[in-house]
């Protein structure tokens, strides 16, 4: 295991990247590899086959369209039937096991996995909405690992895989090139691109957002202007990097919920150049550029949101991601955290270190790795320490730098797993938060 740590942290420490989200980027890991001038000549260079991945239909609006041409050792269609296999702890939308829960929800960080847990084996399937076969909603993932993926593969049919790391880094090899992920940054893994993870650390731990429905992009900033937020240049494609492995590799694929594995004779990893944009991204989150109050009142969330779904509403995301990250408050008369809050959208939040600043840390609070769940109109905000000390503090200009914290935030209601729901890491006694905020009112 050790020998593999080091391996990998030496691998990512050389890597190379492209950078722009959204961009036509290109990339060969041998000269000549990539073709000049055509997409599918008749021999493609150097003997390598062509391949077209498509993460949109043909006829979508160029804007909106999204795909990517790869020359390749083996072409994917060479591989035996697939076969169903364990879902182990992972689940799909529709998310018909308990029903919808109108109470606010939260966990404490997941259980220390058996050892010999890869990043597969240790997803766990929080919740979700919509329905993948239909390309709509939503799922929440979590992971714990303690092993490398070794001769596996993972792809995705569902949906395109918001990994984020709360605890020990990934080195991610996929299809297009290699890209590493520490705490504080975010790996985006485009829909049905194949790739594996590798640990840079003993163990590894974090959140998954699988989005069914169309793929991520920038929000549009409307009055912030043509700056601000996510930054489109701070986001690194990877370069391409190819394995030419001649061994059995198991190939796990998730299709309409479910799992299913194909064992190949070669590994899928064999693209040796490729064009497009239907690519992989890493992005630091500490990058961020946080739009903020510089008067007074609480801006709503949105303006901290990093990558969003849309839906066929405008202005309604399938799903946003967004992110607390340090910041200064400054607001006159303003209480600073978070205000109470019903919402018709519904919000799971994760902390990826520190504390947030609406709620109480420490042992049955709101912890690294565990999360929240509030569902649509239920009522949440400050717990009762939280709004005591804020109603109370001095209001200096104030900087956040102690805590990242972020959100996963749907349209429609999150639905529990079973297992989430019967978890034993679920805290039972969340409600208890808000208890002894007194009446104040003296008319």
């Amino acid at each position: 295991m050790t020998n593999d740590i080091e391996r990998a942290r030496k691998t990512a420490g050389e890597l190379d990247h492209s950078s722009g989200f959204g961009n036509e980027h290109s990339s060969e890991a041998v000269p000549g590899a990539l073709p000049v001038g055509r997409n599918a000549p008749q021999r493609a260079p150097l003997g390598l086959y062509t391949e077209q991945l498509s993460g949109s239909a043909f006829t979508e609006p160029r804007a909106h369209n999204r795909r990517s041409w790869l020359y390749r050792i083996r072409p994917s269609a060479a591989h035996p039937p697939f076969a169903r296999i364990d879902n182990g702890s992972v689940r799909g939308a529709p998310f018909t096991e308990t029903v919808p829960d109108p109470n606010r929800l939260r966990w404490d960080p997941l259980p220390e996995p058996a050892p010999g847990t890869d990043f597969l084996a240790g997803l766990w399937t929080l919740g979700g909405n919509g329905d993948a076969a239909q390309r709509t909603g939503m799922a929440i993932h979590l992971y714990y690992a303690n092993s490398p993926m070794t001769d596996r593969v993972f792809s995705d049919a569902d949906g395109e895989l918001l990994i984020v790391p709360e605890h020990g880094g990934l080195l991610i090899r996929t299809e297009l090139g290699l890209l590493a992920a520490q705490p504080g940054e975010v790996a985006l893994v485009p829909r049905g691109m194949r790739f594996r993870v590798e640990l840079l650390d003993e163990t590894a731990r974090g959140y998954v957002c699988e989005n069914y429905g169309r793929p991520f992009v920038l929000p549009d900033l409307g009055p912030i202007g043509a700056n601000g937020l996510a930054n489109a240049r701070d986001f690194r494609a990877p370069v391409a990097a190819y394995e030419d492995i001649e061994r059995p590799t198991r190939v796990v694929n998730k299709f309409c919920g479910n799992l299913w594995a194909a064992t190949y004779d070669h590994s899928p990893l064999d693209v040796v150049a490729w064009h497009g944009n239907h690519v992989p991204y890493v992005y630091d989150l500490r990058r961020f550029n946080v739009i903020g109050t510089i008067s007074y009142d609480h801006p709503d969330p949105s303006i901290f949101t990093v990558l969003t779904s849309p839906s066929e509403t405008p202005g309604l995301a399938g799903v946003d991601f967004v992110v607390f990250a340090p910041r200064w408050l400054v607001g006159e008369d303003t209480f600073r955290p978070p205000y109470f809050h019903r919402n018709v959208m519904s919000e799971y939040m994760g902390l990826i270190e520190g504390a947030y600043d609406a709620k109480t840390a420490g042992k049955g609070g709101f912890v690294p790795g565990g999360g929240s769940l509030h569902n649509m109109m239920s009522a949440h905000g400050p717990d009762r320490e939280t709004f005591d000390r804020a109603s109370a503090a001095e209001l200096r200009p104030q900087k956040i730098d102690d805590g990242l914290a972020f959100m996963f935030e749907t349209r429609w209601p999150v639905t529990a797993t079973e297992q989430a729901a019967g978890a034993t890491h679920r805290q039972r006694g969340y409600d208890n938060v808000w208890q002894g905020l007194e009446r104040h009112f003296r008319p």
